[in-house]
């Protein structure tokens, strides 16, 4: 009975907090009203076709050409111990970690209008496209190298002893152990292109915009209530079913603990090329757009006394810091509640990854129809910045206790410890370095976070990534060199975050497993 009634209280955190921020806006725009003659209207507009049209071939493209770009880097990072290789690995986490404001401004100072590789590439879908790359090279690598792993080394040395050359042994023995990795690390992609909107909002103009900025758009500009319902649902539908296949066509199946093979030293011309081109791929795709804003706000630092002498820096900066930390607060409870949760009542595992699963311009949206009297309320802000983010420390703290022996705790309980100190003097401890892992991760989405701060902004809670947004889009040479210094800003808070709580997150990381 005891048990239960701790269940339940353990439960009752996560579970109203998820009711209050997912559950009743979803409701809400189920219900609401003028939507159903609508849904014709818009399916059989050619307008609306081409903004779906466009969002889903963005999206599928994007993840092929990533799959197929991750085949090379994910062979040579679990195939080639090399120079470099484990900095690498650690740099890879760079792009997760980057706000899509930072990805975005680096895109546009390759290939924009004062861009410093090639002018000139804005208003076409290629930006887009790169951007989208750079985002989500990474997890397509981890996947492909964690697939490239999980073959047992002794199917390579039989297949090699019997004559089978380079491509025979990754056609017949390493692909079918890909298929799975890349299959599911395929569909997250694809989720997050077609659900994504920072990006979207920066680098596809009038012409190449998503559905989810014309969602933004119907809100904020024309006041469509209705019709952006009926495209939030098209939206949930479609990253309902690439969530279902990820979960599905991604499983993957362990028998047995075998014998993997290890790196090794590359030898003979062809592992070189692979090697070589894996460097560059990861260097045009991953490293470019971050040294472009580095390399421009050192350019335009001559600005840097203007711009933190001016009030309205100052004002943003104090903003997603404070933000920032009380979304860490309110994550670290709901993480640890939720994982405790997970523990407990099995089948609420998979609610997890719940809040992945739904775009913040989504939520954003639910939260306007549902909650019109709190939309001016802070806590209400940082209620959605904490549904971002504390998944990420729910995930890790999970990760590790299920690692975790169970008699742990039933000893300091035989000891006479009560259940809070056997959390706090046994528990805690070990479960430490995952809740900051997780935690380097959640701030430093909170510190770039977005679209919910666009949705809804008020004056005086500007951060650096509205203010960014709101200097690109004023006219002007120096406004566009701000928000580059301002970007460079928010790109070193984010990586100086990240360290300072990470405590060497990166190389193998288990999180993104």
């Amino acid at each position: 009975m005891r048990r239960h009634l701790s269940t339940l209280a353990i439960c009752f955190i996560p579970l109203t907090f998820l009711a209050i921020t997912i559950i009743a806006p979803l409701h809400a725009m189920l219900r609401y009203d003028d939507t159903s003659p609508l849904w014709r209207e818009i399916l059989s507009d050619p307008y609306y076709q081409h903004r779906l049209g466009w969002t889903i071939f963005q999206a599928a493209f994007t993840s092929v050409s990533t799959l197929l770009l991750a085949l090379p880097i994910g062979w040579s990072l679990a195939r080639l111990q090399f120079f470099g290789r484990n900095l690498i690995q650690k740099l890879m986490m760079l792009p997760f970690i980057m706000p899509t404001l930072v990805a975005g401004v680096g895109v546009l100072a390759l290939f924009g209008e004062h861009g410093v590789l090639w002018q000139g590439w804005q208003d076409t879908p290629y930006l887009l496209i790169y951007g989208n790359i750079f985002f989500n090279l990474p997890v397509a690598v981890l996947a492909a190298q964690h697939g490239y792993q999980s073959v047992p080394a002794y199917q390579l040395a039989a297949a090699q002893t019997f004559g089978a050359n380079a491509w025979q042994r990754f056609y017949l023995i390493e692909l079918p152990a890909l298929k799975n990795w890349l299959i599911g690390a395929g569909c997250l992609i694809f989720l997050y292109c077609f659900s994504g909107f920072g990006l979207a909002l920066l680098l596809g103009g009038q012409r190449y915009a998503t559905v989810e900025v014309e969602i933004y758009q119907l809100i904020a500009y024309e006041l469509d209530m209705s019709r952006a319902a009926v495209l939030v649902w098209l939206v949930l539908g479609v990253t309902a079913l690439a969530g279902g296949a990820s979960a599905w066509l991604g499983r993957r199946h362990l028998v047995g603990k075998p014998i993997f093979r290890q790196p090794e030293t590359p030898h003979g011309a062809a592992q070189y090329a692979i090697l070589f081109i894996s460097i560059i791929l990861l260097t045009l795709f991953c490293a470019l757009p971050l040294l472009a804003v580095a390399f421009q706000a050192a350019q335009f630092s001559r600005h840097i006394g203007t711009i933190f002498s001016a009030n309205e820096t100052l004002f943003a900066l104090k903003n997603t810091l404070t933000f920032t930390g009380l979304t860490l607060i309110a994550a670290t409870l709901l993480g640890f509640t939720h994982a405790a949760m997970a523990r407990r009542v099995a089948w609420l595992r998979g609610m997890t990854f719940l809040p992945f699963m739904i775009s913040p311009v989504c939520l954003a949206f639910g939260v306007l129809l549902v909650y019109p009297d709190w939309t001016d309320s802070l806590i209400m802000l940082i209620a959605l910045y904490t549904l971002i983010a504390y998944p990420f420390v729910t995930k890790d703290i999970l990760a590790t206790w299920d690692t975790l022996p169970s008699h742990y705790p039933q000893a300091a309980r035989m000891l006479g410890a009560s259940p809070i100190q056997a959390a706090c003097k046994i528990m805690f401890p070990l479960l430490r370095p995952a809740w900051r892992r997780g935690l380097s991760l959640a701030a430093a989405t909170c510190i770039g976070e977005f679209a919910a701060s666009l949705f809804l902004s008020r004056p005086e809670w500007t951060t650096l990534t509205t203010l960014i947004y709101q200097k690109l889009g004023k006219i002007g040479a120096e406004n566009y060199q701000h928000a580059i210094v301002l970007t460079g800003l928010l790109m070193g808070l984010a990586v100086g975050v990240f360290l300072l709580l990470g405590n060497g997150y990166g190389g193998q990381n288990k999180g993104t497993e």
